[in-house]
């Protein structure tokens, strides 16, 4: 493939969102105890479902951005492009609904209707209207229980309600910030979501908030030694100043950098799964048998 065309591809799929949802996945399915096969597996189900929701939205949006000048958007620039970004999608939309089924049925559903079509429904005509949140939060939200459905496994089930809550939290944050950039110009051509009925300020806010409960509901959840809480506490801290006082992308990445956080805490605390079962290619251990009690008596010094 030209490289010409894979530059297009990787422009076109929003590849920060994309890297990141498909990391934390992956990381949530080593920390459920998957074999790796199928740690891998979740990782390429989600980030094939990922692309066809980043390349719909520059379709969707190629006419919009045009209007709004947008130099960054190749569709925008290029209409002609847009033929290969659709085949892509079609050849992406076509793995995703083989590799979801690959998941296990009921992994394959949440992934597809939950994750895959909130974002769907976003590109579909959400993102104008004021519950352009509501895809991210239920996403976000059915996210977990993606990796802890997918057959395979030690502990197959859903996930637990701490962890769809802080999903949850983490998406509309998300949300919130990755629209924060590009206020003018949705303003300029018509699109009035949620994020676009507040202030910058109170977005920064509320996205704050939202990280802030996301990180409560881990350490209520997953219960890490108190060393990690404190260490993530802090860096929690540092990453919302940069949510409150970062321009550009800086509010949105340093959102991504407390999502990392959170799945690092489960991680610390061997909580992934309910019961906290370790990954599969953990040393087992020790099965040797106890010592035998000295002859000098059960259990007293010779």
């Amino acid at each position: 493939m030209p490289r010409s065309v894979l530059r297009l591809l990787a422009a076109t799929c929003h590849p920060g969102p994309t890297v990141v949802v498909t990391g934390l996945a992956t990381a949530l399915a080593a920390g459920c105890g998957l074999p790796r096969r199928r740690v891998l597996l979740v990782g390429a189900t989600v980030l094939s479902g990922q692309l066809t929701i980043g390349w719909g939205n520059d379709l969707v949006d190629a006419g919009r951005d045009r209007v709004a000048g947008r130099v960054d958007k190749p569709l925008a620039s290029d209409p002609a492009a847009a033929r290969v970004v659709r085949r892509a999608l079609g050849v992406a939309t076509g793995a995703c609904l083989l590799l979801s089924g690959r998941c296990g049925g009921a992994a394959g559903v949440v992934h597809v209707v939950l994750v895959v079509g909130s974002g769907w429904a976003y590109n579909a005509g959400l993102k104008r209207s004021t519950a352009s949140i509501l895809p991210y939060a239920v996403a976000f939200g059915g996210l977990p229980h993606v990796p802890h459905l997918t057959g395979g496994g030690p502990r197959q089930g859903p996930a637990p309600l701490w962890q769809t809550v802080a999903g949850a939290l983490l998406g509309c944050s998300a949300h919130l910030l990755n629209v924060l950039p590009d206020l003018d110009d949705d303003a300029a051509t018509g699109v009035r979501g949620y994020p676009h009925r507040w202030s910058p300020a109170s977005l920064r806010a509320q996205a704050v908030a939202g990280l802030a409960g996301a990180q409560l509901a881990v350490l209520a959840g997953a219960r890490p030694p108190a060393r990690s809480a404190r260490i993530a506490v802090g860096l929690g801290a540092a990453l919302a100043s940069g949510v409150l006082g970062g321009r550009g992308k800086a509010p949105f990445w340093c959102a991504a950098g407390m999502a990392v956080c959170d799945v690092a805490l489960w991680a610390v605390a061997g909580r992934g799964c309910a019961g906290g079962t370790p990954p599969s290619w953990a040393p087992p251990p020790s099965t040797a048998p106890a010592a035998a009690p000295s002859p000098a008596g059960r259990g007293e010094i010779a």
